[in-house]
This record gives C-alpha cells, sequence and structure tokens, in this order.
C-alpha cells in the first residue's frame, strides 16, 4: 500500500502515518506514562522538517491543545504541503477540559483555529466528542455550522472524534471522515467497517495506546511498537495513523515501521 493515499472520497490525501500535536502545547491533565517539558521552537521546526522530509503531510492538533495551534501557526512552512486537521467542541481552561457543541461556539471556535493556525481553510475539522457521540450528532447544532463553513469553503472536510464504535457508526454515516481508536487492546472494528463501505475518511488516534506501547522494546512479540503498526496499517480500511512525539529520532522509526507495516 502507498503511504500517500486518498482520505476517503473527501478529496484530500493524506500520508499513512500523521504527527500529533498535543505534546507542541500541553503537557498537563494528559494520559502520557511520563511527565515533559514542552518543546521549544527549535524542536517543533526540526520535528516538522523532518516529518515532510519523512513524507509524513498530516498534522492533527485542537483548541484543547494548549498553545498547539499557535505554535503551528508561528513555526509551520509551505501550508499547501500540510493536511491540517484541528477540532471543536473542547475547550482546556489549564486545569479541565469543558465542552461546548453550540453553534455559537463551533463559530468562534473555527474562526479562532484560521486566526491561530494563519490560514484561510482548514483542511479537515473534527468534532472532538466528550463521550456522548450519537446525541452530539443527533441533537447538536455544531454539524450545521460546520457544514455552513463547508460551504464557504473554508473548511474543506468534516468528520468527528469519537469515543463510541457506535458513534462512529452513525458519525460515518453522516460526515466525510471519523476518527476512531485502534490498538492492540482496543479496535472500533464497526465504524472502520462502516466507514470504509461508505468511502469515508478513516483516522486512527490512540494507536500506541497514548505512549503506553513500549517504544523502547526489540525483536519478536516484545516489539509492540510493530505489532501496532502492523495492526492498525495492516487494515486497508485505516487511512492514517496519527502518533504524537517530541523526538525526531522516534519519528523517524515510526515512520520505518509505518513503511514496513505497508509493505
Amino acid at each position: 500500500m502507498s503511504f500517500l493515499r486518498p482520505l476517503g472520497n473527501t478529496g484530500l490525501q493524506v500520508s499513512a502515518l500523521g504527527l500529533g500535536t498535543v505534546k507542541f502545547g500541553r503537557n498537563s491533565g494528559v494520559k502520557y506514562p511520563a511527565a515533559f517539558e514542552l518543546p521549544d521552537d527549535n524542536t517543533i521546526r526540526n520535528l516538522l522538517a523532518v516529518a515532510r522530509e519523512s513524507g509524513i503531510n498530516v498534522l492533527d492538533t485542537a483548541p484543547a491543545y494548549g498553545s498547539s495551534e499557535e505554535r503551528i501557526g508561528q513555526l509551520l512552512q509551505h501550508r499547501q504541503d500540510w493536511v491540517l486537521v484541528t477540532k471543536v467542541g473542547e475547550e482546556f481552561d489549564g486545569t479541565h477540559s469543558k465542552f461546548d457543541f453550540s453553534a455559537a461556539h463551533t463559530r468562534i471556535s473555527i474562526e479562532r483555529s484560521l486566526q491561530r493556525l494563519r490560514t484561510d481553510y482548514l483542511d479537515l475539522v473534527l468534532v472532538h466528542s466528550d463521550g456522548d457521540d450519537e446525541a452530539i450528532l443527533r441533537q447538536g447544532d455544531c454539524i450545521q455550522m460546520l457544514r455552513d463553513f463547508h460551504k464557504r469553503g473554508a473548511i474543506r472536510a468534516i468528520g468527528m472524534s469519537v469515543k463510541t464504535d457506535a458513534g462512529g457508526v452513525l458519525a460515518a454515516e453522516l460526515l466525510d471522515a471519523v476518527m476512531v481508536t485502534y490498538n492492540l487492546q482496543q479496535q472500533d472494528h464497526a465504524a472502520v467497517e462502516r466507514a470504509h463501505v461508505l468511502g469515508k475518511g478513516v483516522l486512527v488516534k490512540k494507536g500506541l495506546m497514548s505512549g503506553h506501547v513500549n517504544a523502547d522494546a526489540t525483536g519478536g512479540m516484545q516489539d509492540l511498537v510493530r505489532d501496532s503498526m502492523n495492526a492498525v496499517l495492516g487494515n486497508n480500511c485505516i487511512h492514517s495513523m496519527i502518533v504524537g512525539t517530541l523526538s525526531t529520532s522516534h519519528l523517524r522509526r515510526n515512520v520505518e515501521l509505518a513503511l514496513a507495516a505497508l509493505a
């Protein structure tokens, strides 16, 4: 399988591995196995350069990722070479997350993301679910606001980062793309399969279980990173796996393993 592939019928071409950017802007209230300092600008520049050199074009961010959007906007070069994925619905106040799926807040969030990312369009906007996926999709008015921005050309595709398999199925039916949890412990099979049947885009989060896979293990069944890559990217219904890191060596290694999984 190719490292670059269509994201369903969205018209977007995405790399099989995407770069998650939570760690660009937020290091509190996260579930990573070890504490970390926020990176300096040079670290981020180097990560972005290595990502592009390695064929990665997907950057995944969100308002809930602290200063991530702003830092990407300041440091990203050659905007046209990237698929920028951001989100609406979740805000982080430095201590707690809060959720707002109203049309008014969705409008504010999109306009703010455009400003922070220093762009006049967003490639993919995902609803950042609070866990009640189906209620948000059926009852919330954020979807219509996203569609309004889509009609204006400010958003190229709309999706949802879901918390449930059933929610993922519904999101696949209603939207352009879905982001699901898919790893060695949890696999949202129904959502992935429904999206595939409908020609919708599929992105994977927590493919390495938020860093809880032992990235230092090597050899045979102990190499859980390799096993994880094989499990996710070996499924041809999945288009891009989002993995975050602050290490260029880890990023290069992840790309090597992704290419091996696709071979």
